[in-house]
Formats: structure tokens, sequence, C-alpha cells
């Protein structure tokens, strides 16, 4: 452990900020969670009660710790000066970076659209050119993509890019043969093949853009704070049109930065890491940030999937600070763009806290990151708490609906004792829980109007109507995340493990089966749960009313916020406007421009971008760039020289229709093979070319 590290003053600042924090959930839960065992009818004194209380309990101490990091937030915010930011770092901020100083910046990718990736690239380092600083970056494409067509299309891709930006030899492509424990395997084979040769790596995502101005800023932190191991931005979400995400897209604009200055607050050098937009000191991560299997089977055994917050845990506990520098501007990324691809990532980010339960005592984590880990149980399992809240409040509506009061006392008397009810603690308790949810989103309109940034909003009144329609399709959504949460927390639980697809980025809508599919199964508990409640408790029945509809429109509200047409005409309205529509960002207007000046060249040969193996075995120029990524000859085994013979005489034959995806893939690692199909291709007739592989010449 670097232990020169351990006694910045900030650590003591910390730990009472955290034991303020502690006593202000508290009090409060225990307070709510009696004025709810008062209100049930038998006063929490059965099985059934006791755990109603319980249980809420727990969840009010979830959502309180949400309402006073959105507090916290809000006073960093208004103060003029905050000590403990990072991004305000002692030292000459604007100082030369110092000349043997490199950084690495990653793009993990997989069976991702080349083109997109391509054209976030472009733009991260047309940026970094603008400002002179491209010569202390080199940016590193990771892919793990395993479709056959994806790879090629990749590195033609990649070779056109840096074709245009004169940036071979500073833009590099390699491509995993073994998709070991996904990304992070991927940026371990980086650390392990070239760390050596950086001082610092910046770890995108996919769909992620930063602002050269914001890369160099990083690395200059980083030289001032020698202490600082990982440093991450809180990024941006933009650049997506469905309503769904518009919406989202807002709340992380509008209340955002709030709750990432109150993370900030709490946690200070303690702070999280969320995998990527984050610049990171290659050294110490080498030698103290290797993750190992777990024991055990997958779900909850095996790679880590969450692997974020294990390093930044690994990280603090070698001595290491972890900041979260939540001022700093220029960092973006992009949401899912419809609930479908939502839920989908939500499954697999699941999995991956739920087996932070394992870690949370792990020898040597600081409490910080002990409190990090089970915030990101809670993430989830709050959704399965929140259902056995609803199923254990249902359960006692039925039976005090259909057991027969007794109001008599146990000993003789001549009158009943009737019940009486006060109102008072209801709605005492009801406005506490609206003031607890609600009144972040007021303070993030009041932080808008002072710190004058509502006309990056549309305005005051746009911005107010958006706050509203914002609260309104939450709460639609709510209960559908919350059933679909509850299902994978409670799969996971059962050892019953997820995929791990490549995620959608573009704006297409969710088609009527697939919203069938997903939302049938909550549709019909609904209908079942209701008709139930209406029949035997009215009562509650309207009290349950709102998370009912939320689950009986599922299907139509999945459908209709997919659709990009839908978002535009909030647009048009003035909703959900954020600040990079009212300004586009450079970096995304390069991002607009690279992909229009692609989508208008036509392919060559007549053949489909997408069409990768057809490409590399008939265009020359692909086909040659393809076996110069290779690796040299290998010494194969007789069997496997007679397949790979039997496969190419199959693909000469019948063409590649013939191929199965694992039978293209293993012919493109054969440098030799793909040579003679190519020069095969070329001695065919022109009509038998287009016939069997969709070439036009001429």
């Amino acid at each position: 452990m670097n232990r020169e590290f351990l006694n910045e003053p900030w650590r003591r600042v910390a730990a009472r900020r955290r034991l303020i924090l502690l006593i202000l959930v508290l009090v409060p839960a225990i307070v709510s969670a009696t004025i709810m065992r008062s209100l049930l009818p038998h006063r929490g004194s059965t099985f059934l009660e006791g755990s109603i209380t319980v249980v809420y309990c727990i969840l009010f101490i979830w959502i309180t710790l949400g309402f006073w990091t959105a507090l916290a937030g809000f006073w960093t915010l208004l103060k003029r000066n905050d000590r403990f930011a990072v991004s305000r770092s002692r030292g000459d901020l604007d100082a030369p970076i110092r000349p043997h100083v490199r950084t690495a910046i990653l793009f993990p990718i997989c069976n991702e659209d080349p083109e997109r990736i391509m054209a976030g690239i472009h733009a991260v380092w047309r940026s970094l050119s603008r400002l002179g600083a491209a010569d202390k970056f080199d940016i590193h494409i990771l892919s793990d993509s395993n479709d056959p067509d994806r790879w090629v299309q990749e590195e033609a891709a990649w070779n056109a890019l840096c074709t245009s930006l004169s940036a071979h030899g500073r833009i590099f492509y390699r491509r995993r043969r073994i998709n070991l424990k996904r990304k992070s395997g991927n940026v371990a084979d980086f650390c392990r093949r070239y760390g050596s040769h950086y001082t610092y790596m910046i770890v995108f995502d996919a769909d992620s853009v930063m602002s050269g101005e914001t890369l160099v800023r990083m690395v200059r932190i980083m030289e001032r704070r020698r202490n600082v191991g990982i440093l991450q931005t809180a990024p941006a979400c933009t650049g997506r049109e469905t309503l769904i995400a518009r919406a989202q897209q807002f709340a992380n604009r509008a209340y955002g930065p709030m709750y990432a200055a109150g993370l900030h607050h709490w946690f200070l050098g303690d702070a999280q890491f969320w995998g990527h937009n984050a610049i990171i000191r290659v050294k110490p991560f080498i030698h103290h940030c290797a993750l190992s299997r777990l024991p055990g089977k997958p779900p909850l055994g095996g790679d880590i999937l969450s692997h974020d917050f294990v390093e930044s845990a690994l990280m603090r506990r070698a001595g290491y600070s972890v900041w979260l520098a939540y001022d700093l501007e220029g960092s973006y990324e992009e949401v899912p763009p419809n609930l479908l691809n939502e839920l989908k990532r939500d499954r697999r980010w699941c999995q991956g806290n739920l087996q932070h339960l394992r870690l949370v005592f792990t020898r040597g984590i600081f409490p910080g990151h002990r409190a990090l880990f089970l915030n990101g149980v809670m993430s989830y399992g709050s959704a399965l708490l929140w259902f056995l809240f609803l199923a254990l409040s249902t359960t006692e509506a039925i039976l005090e609906a259909l057991v027969q009061p007794d109001y008599f006392a146990p000993t003789k008397s001549l009158f009943p004792v009737w019940p009486v009810w006060n109102p008072m603690p209801a709605l005492a308790l009801l406005g506490g829980t609206a003031l607890v949810l609600f009144l972040p989103k007021v303070c993030a309109l009041i932080l808008a109007v002072i710190k004058g940034r509502r006309k990056l909003f549309g305005g005051f009144f746009a911005l107010l109507g958006s706050i509203l329609s914002e609260v309104i399709l939450s709460t639609l959504l709510a209960p559908v995340r919350m059933l679909f949460h509850s299902k994978y927390v409670f799969l996971t639980l059962l050892g019953v493990g997820i995929g791990w697809g490549t995620q959608q980025r573009d704006d297409e809508g969710t088609p009527l089966w697939d919203a069938l599919r997903f939302h049938g199964g909550g549709t019909l508990l609904a209908l079942i749960w209701g008709a139930v409640l209406f029949h035997i408790n009215r009562v509650f029945f309207w009290w349950s009313s709102p998370l009912i509809i939320s689950l009986l429109l599922s299907i139509p509200v999945s459908m209709i916020t997919s659709r990009a047409e839908v978002g535009r005409f909030f647009r048009k309205l003035r909703l959900f406007v954020t600040p990079e529509e009212v300004r586009l960002p450079r970096e995304y207007q390069d991002i607009e421009k690279y992909l229009a000046e692609n989508t208008q060249q036509g392919q060559r040969l007549g053949i489909a971008a997408d069409d990768g193996f057809i490409r590399a075995a008939v265009d020359p120029g692909v086909n040659m760039l393809h076996r110069a990524l290779l690796r040299g000859s290998r010494c194969l085994a007789p069997e496997v020289h007679a397949r790979r013979d039997e496969l190419m005489a199959k693909a000469m034959e019948n063409g590649p229709a013939a191929l199965s995806k694992k039978e293209k893939k293993e012919l493109l690692y054969d440098s030799e093979r793909m040579s003679r199909l190519h020069e095969h291709i070329w001695t065919l007739p022109e009509e038998t070319m287009a016939e069997r592989w969709s070439v036009r010449l001429g």
C-alpha cells in the first residue's frame, strides 16, 4: 500500500460528512417506519405488519440517500468555491505537459457500428489537433467483435479514418481472438502489451466523446496530483432522438450535475469509477487492479462483470485516491434509445452489481467503497424490496377485507371499541415522502435559474414544463422498471445467468411484437392484481391504481417512447431541451459531418459496407489490408488444413451464402486461403461474380 497518500486532510472531512449522512438517513427512516407501523390495522403486532414496517424502513433509507445527495450537491454548486474540487487542483493547470508523458485513449468495442465508432474517434482527434495537443495522445481501438462481417468492416473503416487524418501510427486497431473477461479483459490485455509505453490511459465506451480541452485538462490534473489514481468525469448524455432517450438526456443534464456534486461531497477521494470517460494512472492500475475470478459458477461467481467499482476500490486500497470531477464539462455519452434496450442493459448491470455482495467484506477495502458496493446492490435490490412491499401490503389489504373485524375487547364490556382514524400521521407520512421525492427537482429548477442556465433548457417555462413532463413519464415507467429489475434480481439469486449482447445504438423504434413479448406478462399481472383488489378491497385498489394503470399501459408507452418522431415533436414543443441541443458541441458537429460524408460515398464494386467477408474476399485493397493485419503464418494440424480446404472449396463453388458465420471467421484467420479465394473470384465470369459475390463491375 502506498501509505504516502493515506493522511490527506480530505479523509477526516469525508469521515465527518459520512457520519452526518448516516444520522440524516437513519433518523427520518426510523421515524417514518414508526408512523407507518401506527397506521397499520394491528399497529405492527403481526408478522405480516412487522415485515411491512421493516421493508418500508429499508426503502425509506434508500430514497433518503438520494435526497440528501441531491441537497448536498445543491449546496456544493451554490457555493462560490469548493476547496476539495479536484478540477481546481493546486499548481498551474495551464502548464505544458511533460515531454515524456504519453496518454492512450482506449475504445473497447464489440460488434458495434464501425462508422459511428470512427466518427467519434475522428471528432476526438480533430478536437485534440485544434489544440495542438494530438502529439501527446495515441488512440487504440480494442475490438472484441466476433461477427466476421463486423471484423472486416472495422478494419476497413479504421484504415479509411487513419488515411483521412494522416494518423497511421497514431490511431491503432487490434482485435482479440478470444473475448476473455469482456471489456475488463480487453483493457487488461492492452495494459499487458502496451501499458509500459504510457503514463495515463483514458477509457471510453463505444459511444463516448470528449473534447480536446477536457482530455488535456484531465492529464494536467493528474500531473499536478500524483496521488490521484483515477479521475472520473460526469458524462453528459446526448445524441439520441427518441422520447425516452430525450427525457433521460434532460434528466441527466438538469438533475445530473447536482447529484454528481452530491456524490463528490460525501465521498471526496473515495469516489466511484464508472468504467468510461475517466483517466487512469497506468502503472498502479497494472500493479494493483488486476481482477481475479470469483469462486463458484456464474452468475454470482466467475468473471466480475461490473469491474469498474471493483477497480476503483482496489486503486484506493493501494493508497491512491479516486476523484469525481463533477464540474468538468466536455465529456459525453449516449443512452439506450428505448425502454427494451435499457432493460437489457440493466440485466447485465444487475448481475454485475449483485456480485459485489461477495466483495463488501474484502480485506483492505475502504469504508467508502464498501458503501458504494452496497449502493450498487441496492440500485437493483431496491426494486425487489418495492415489489415485496407491494405484495405484503396487498396481502394485508385482502386479509383485512376478508376477516370479520372484532370490536370487542378481550375483557367483558358492554360497549364495543370502535377504531378511531387520525388522518394526520398518514398525511405527514405522505407529505414527507413527497418532499423526499420531489424537492430535488425543485432544487434543480432553482439552481438553473440562479446560475443563469435556464436558456440552455429552452427558457424558464420550457424548463418547468420539461420537469413536469419528466415526472409524469418517470411515474409511468417506474412500475415497469421495478417489475423487470425484481425479476432480474430474483433470477440472478437463483443462479440464472445472462448473455452479453450488443447494445442498440440507433433510434429505431420498438416493434409491436417485441413490446408484447417483453411487457405481456406485466400487463397480465396488472389485470389480475387490479381485478382481485377491485373485487375484494376497493379502497386499496384506488390507492394502488397508479401502479396498476402504469403496468396496463406498458405496451403502448414502451412503443410510443421509442419513436424518434415523437421525441422530435416534443422538441418542437421545447420540452426536454438540453444544452447540447441549444448549442451543439463542436465534436458532435464533426461526427455529423463525418457520417454524412461517409454515407454519401458509394461502396467499391457495389458491395455493401456491412458485407465484410465479401469485401475481404473480393476487394483487392480490403483483402490486402486484412491479410496484413493477421498474425504470421501458423503451423496447423492436418485436420485443420483439411477442414479449411473444404470451406474454401465450398465458398468457391457456392459463394459466401453457403458459409456460416463460424466458417467465415475461420477462413478470415487464414491469410493464404483468403489470398487464393480472392484470386479465384477474379477469374470467374462477370455474371457469376455478380450472382455469387454481389459484385457489380463498371
